[in-house]
Formats: C-alpha cells, sequence, structure tokens
C-alpha cells in the first residue's frame, strides 16, 4: 500500500462522481459538520466567501480571518455560524497574533482551508523583503498552519485544505532566488512559484501529519469569473494571454471557458468533506476528484512532477522554516 504522495505516486483519479461542472451544492449534500470548527483565509469574498458559506450552512462554526473586517462584516451579512478575526497575510506578526488568539480559546480545529492569494501583481515585498505574492500565497499558509498545529492535532481527525492553481505550471521553485533579488520579476512566473510551493507543502505537510490524523489536500479551483483575483492586472497583461481584445472585452470562448464563483469552490469542499479521501492524503485535485500527472510540455490540466518532488519538498520545508524564524515539528 502506498503510504505518501511523493513523485505523484497517488495521483489517480478516484472517479468522484463529480466533474467541472459540479457545484458546492453538488459536493456536500448529504454531508453534516455540526460541531466542526473551520478556518477559512479570505473567506468574504470570491470563492473564499463561498467556501464559507456552505461550510457554516452544513453546520460548522466558521471563523474568516480578514484585513478589512468591515468589509468581511458586510460580505458575510446573514451567514450563520461565522466569526470575523483581523489578520493579514503580508504581516507576519498579525498571523502569529490570530493564531494565538484561536489557540488561547481551546478549541480543535477540524479544517484549516487556506484558500486566500494573489495574483497578477507588481513587484513588492513585506517587511522582511519577501516578494509578496511568495509571501502572501505560500509563507503565510505554512505560518499560519505551523502556528495552528497544536488545535489540528486536538481535533483528532482535521484537514489542511490549501488552494493552489494550474498556474504552477508557469514555473517551478526556485531555490537559488525565491524573492527574485538577482533575476527580473515577472508576475506569472511569480505567481507559478509560490503555487509550486503551496504543492510541495502539502505534500511534506500530509507525510509529516498523518501519524497525528491530520491530513492536507491542494487543488486547482479552475478559471472562475467574477473574483477579485484579477483587480491589480493591468489590460496589456490580459491582452498578451489572449483573454481579450484591445477593448478590454473578454473573447466569448474566454467567457463560456470560466467556472462559476459555486463550481469553483466545489474542489475545496470537496477536499475538506469527501469520505472518498478518508484514507488517502497530499494530493493535488481538481473538478472535485484527485488529478492525474500532467506529463507534456505545455500547460494542461493535472500537477506538474516538479511539485511532487519528494527532495524539493524536504528541501522547501527547510527553507521556510528559515525564512519565517519558526520551526514546524509536527
Amino acid at each position: 500500500m502506498k503510504q505518501n504522495n511523493y513523485q505523484g505516486a497517488l495521483q489517480t483519479p478516484l472517479h468522484s462522481g463529480f466533474h467541472a461542472a459540479s457545484t458546492t451544492a453538488d459536493v456536500i449534500e448529504g454531508i453534516d459538520l455540526t460541531g466542526k470548527i473551520a478556518i477559512v483565509t479570505g473567506g468574504n469574498t470570491g470563492i473564499g466567501l463561498e467556501t464559507t458559506g456552505t461550510l457554516a450552512a452544513a453546520g460548522a462554526t466558521v471563523i474568516v480571518p480578514a484585513r478589512d473586517v468591515e468589509k468581511a462584516k458586510r460580505n458575510l451579512q446573514g451567514i450563520p455560524n461565522v466569526e470575523i478575526a483581523a489578520m493579514d497575510l503580508m504581516d507576519h506578526a498579525s498571523i502569529d497574533k490570530f493564531a494565538d488568539s484561536f489557540l488561547a480559546s481551546g478549541r480543535p480545529l477540524h479544517l484549516l482551508i487556506n484558500n486566500a492569494g494573489i495574483m497578477w501583481v507588481p513587484l513588492r515585498r513585506d517587511s522582511r523583503g519577501i516578494e509578496s505574492q511568495l509571501a502572501t500565497n505560500y509563507l503565510a499558509q505554512f505560518q499560519l498552519t505551523a502556528r495552528l498545529w497544536p488545535s489540528l492535532k486536538k481535533a483528532n481527525g482535521a484537514r489542511v485544505v490549501n488552494v493552489s492553481s494550474q498556474g504552477h505550471q508557469f514555473a517551478p521553485f526556485d531555490f537559488e532566488d525565491p524573492n527574485f533579488l538577482y533575476r527580473n520579476y515577472e508576475t506569472l512566473q511569480s505567481y507559478g512559484q509560490s503555487k509550486t510551493a503551496v504543492n510541495l507543502f502539502t505534500l511534506e505537510l500530509d507525510n509529516r501529519a498523518k501519524a497525528s490524523n491530520v491530513r492536507a489536500y491542494s487543488l486547482h479551483p479552475g478559471s472562475i469569473g467574477g473574483t477579485e483575483l484579477g483587480r491589480e492586472a493591468p489590460l496589456e497583461l490580459f491582452q498578451k494571454m489572449g483573454f481579450c481584445d484591445a477593448d478590454g472585452n473578454m473573447f466569448p470562448e474566454v467567457l463560456a471557458s470560466l467556472k462559476t464563483i459555486s463550481q469553483g469552490a466545489a474542489t475545496t469542499v470537496w477536499c475538506a468533506t469527501s469520505p472518498l479521501l478518508n484514507q488517502t492524503g497530499g494530493v493535488y485535485c481538481e473538478d472535485a476528484d484527485v488529478a492525474a500527472l500532467a506529463t507534456g510540455e505545455s500547460a494542461s490540466g493535472g500537477v506538474k512532477p516538479y511539485s511532487l518532488n519528494e527532495s524539493s519538498a524536504k528541501r522547501l520545508w527547510t527553507l521556510t522554516e528559515e525564512m519565517i524564524g519558526h520551526k514546524f515539528n509536527c
């Protein structure tokens, strides 16, 4: 029996019965989360908001940490079983403060949904000099998970769901220059590197945490309309990628390929709740199923083997501990 997903050993679809058009309502049907506690980062906008609403409707208590608490209150109004707290993923001290507050409550944590992320942003650095997409999309996930580890372990049956992207295929992780100190900054290379890091983290976390009955999953939600992910992207970038015409109008074939927000959040909810995954972890998922390996040269569905490499995953874990100044012993 295969015990881990190193080199993609477990990347075989489970034939879940779901598909790209499946919604959160489809995948949560029949699942009762009464008594469960979840944290959803970015849980007040886009697919995060849909994830929050779906988990809460199924009975879970959902904590939503947000940079803009007032905006979160407006967006989450009317959703039951929701708590809002302050946290800024670009501020490592803010992450610690949020985690300390949750730990002090003494509650177990059954579901940690690391959903928040940024894309198409110009070169920025946090107070430590770390490039912003790496800091937000990956290092914050690692730090928050590490700091909440006692509560995850206390649940005696927890899942960590890390939202990645097919964009991991844009770039492997650059161990020599992760912060673009010596190479030219390219926003999609930066994004790709951060999402590859998410996959490697998930792989290694699951292998280390499963003895404590904590499992981890990464996923591609799909290309989704109506989110805030592209709010900083210049029009020229969308034109260069063939998404729209000179006037900024999205091409019909591109619009037709986009998922709705409910379809986009379905894989997150499936990873968090599906009984099909009870004995499997460390896998990358898409369209509410385990994805296949992507072995071709061009971008496609599935997951690139370089983002499931055992030696890279272990190397990244050690490097990340050094970057955030915190040992994660699980």
